[in-house]
Parts: C-alpha cells; structure tokens; sequence
C-alpha cells in the first residue's frame, strides 16, 4: 500500500469541504467554473472553482440532499440547472443559480444511475436499473417516452446526434437523437468483461467504452473504418488490474472547417498562430468565394499540448 500513501502525489489543488463519502459523479458547468460532485452521502454540492496567478481555489456555494446514494449529474446547457439522480428512483432538478428549491422532474422504477440534458430536444433523458431509458419534458409529469433497453443502465454518453448506452451484459446501444425512438445499432462490447463507462467521439463518429478489466476499447460507427477499431490495456500496476471509471475528451484543438496552410510559434513559445483557408490543394474547381474565408487565429499552448515524448527504443530523440 506504499504507493497510495500520498493521495495527492500530481500536487493538485483540493476542493474544499468535500464529500464524506464516495464521489459518483462529476459535472462542470458548460458556463462557468462551477463544479457539481454527487455521492453515495445523499448529497450534490456546487463549489465555485477560481483561477488567480496559477492558483486554484474553491468556494462551496450550496447543496441539496436526496433521500439515498447519489449516482449522477448533469447540467443545464444554459448552466442555470443542475439534475441528478440516484437510488431514490428520482432525478431532481435545482435550479442552481436563482437558489430556487430542487423539485423531482423524473422517477423510475429502480436507482437512476444516467441523466443527461439534451439541448438540440429540449428533453432530459435517464437511464435506470429499471432497464428503461426515459426521456422528459421537465414541464410535464409523464416522460414523453420510454425506451426498453436489454437490460440495466451502466452507463451513457451523449453528443448529438449520438447516443450511446452500455448496459448489463455488455450491451452497447447506438442511438440516432433524430430519431429516437428506434435503436440504430445494437453492438456487443469488443471488451471482455462488464462495460464501466462510454464516451461518445466529439465528431459523433464512434465512442470509446471501458471496463472493470483496465481496457478500454475504440469503436468506428461507419462499419468501412472496421479496421481502425482497436482495444488497449490501461490502469494496470504488475498483476494488480483496475477498473476504467471514466473517460472524457480534452476540448484541445478540433478539426478545422477548412485547411491549415500555414504556423509558427511566437519567440518564446507561448502563442501558437496559424491560419486557416483553402489551400489550393484541390485545384480551381474546389474554390469556393462564398466558403473560403481566410483566417488567422492565435492559441496559447498548453504543456500537455506541446510536450514530447520518448520514443521507445529510439535514440532518445522526441
């Protein structure tokens, strides 16, 4: 056990005052540094999370409690409302920042263990152990539908027009948001063993899934980029095997609407510029006026972004 003596071995800023038992869930505001944790103490509390000079501070801001064990959370995209859900059989919904009283939006028939919010829809959809998903329109009492899964809800990721639900018996479930109410593909997990966690690719082209055997595996929608699926072997320690709680994307340097033609790094290697327009790559033919706005854009690096690695068995070069 020498190795987890130190519970802070990266030298992390620690949130003040948190839970006093186990954390489910984790959501960032998609406005603003507020941070929502849920927990198996019945409770969801809010901090504000500051940055100053390379400091990081936290200030709690508010809680609500639920009857059980938390096991979820998501924002509103307006990041007005927070929701959650857990083994109370409900999702509650706080409207967070008027300091409004959370009231129940959703109830099914065993825990909640999945809540997203839906912007493109409107809707609130939740995955439960009562092998349903359910999608709501917080206005109304009744879910505006029902969805039979195969099985118990595990996990869910969402990026519309992509859903995907891992259940039970390693069932991966492919939702088209556009149409909802029908399964578009229904996958047996490339992983051996129980499905802990799923996140959808932020180009809606496949997902990534993990399990409680430390893999994780890639998985193409578009069954021509078969070949490029693949599984790998991660949190391992010797014999010692841990379960893929999470997965999430960094929101780094997406792909561009056009070409880059064009970089260079300012003299100390803090600002990264580069350009943005048709390159010419495609002939006259491809050149469209109407389209092919050229831009410029700077971007402040971040040490993840930049820094090298070894290569393995080459000759130190990076």
């Amino acid at each position: 056990m020498s190795a987890f003596a130190n519970p802070n071995p990266n030298k992390s800023f620690e949130v003040a005052q948190p839970p006093s038992d186990s954390v489910s869930s984790l959501s960032f505001s998609p406005k603003a540094n507020h941070l929502v944790a849920t927990s198996w103490d019945n409770q969801v509390r809010c901090w504000e999370i500051m940055q100053n000079a390379g400091n990081v501070a936290s200030t709690p801001k508010a809680s609500i409690s639920h009857d059980q064990p938390v096991l979820c959370s998501a924002w509103k995209d307006d990041g007005t409302t927070v929701f959650s859900g857990g083994c109370d059989k409900q999702v509650k919904m706080w409207p967070l920042l008027s300091g409004g009283q959370a009231m129940t939006v959703a109830m099914h028939e065993a825990p909640v263990k999945e809540v997203a919010w839906i912007p493109e829809m409107s809707l609130l959809v939740s995955g439960s152990w009562d092998k349903t998903l359910k999608y709501w329109d917080t206005r109304q009492p009744n879910p505006v539908h029902t969805q039979q899964l195969p099985d118990r809800c595990y996990s869910m990721t969402v990026r519309y027009p992509l859903m995907v639900v891992g259940t039970a018996d390693r069932n991966l479930i492919v939702f088209n948001l556009q149409n909802p109410q029908n399964e578009f593909k229904r996958i047996v997990s490339p992983l051996k063993y129980q499905t802990r966690c799923v996140a959808a690719f932020p180009d809606q082209q496949g997902f990534l899934v993990g399990s409680i055997e430390g893999r994780v595996g890639v998985h193409h929608l578009d069954e021509s980029l078969a070949n490029k699926n693949f599984t790998f072997k991660c949190h391992r320690d010797g014999s010692e095997i841990y379960s893929v709680n999470s997965l999430n994307f960094h929101p780094a340097m997406l792909r561009c609407s056009q070409p880059i033609s064009s970089s260079t790094f300012n003299q100390d290697g803090s600002i990264f510029a580069y350009s943005v327009c048709y390159d010419w790559s495609k002939g006259a033919e491809n050149h469209n006026p109407a389209t092919a706005k050229t831009c410029i854009y700077l971007h402040l690096p971040q040490e993840s972004e930049v820094k090298g690695k070894p290569r393995v068995g080459g000759s130190g070069r990076k």
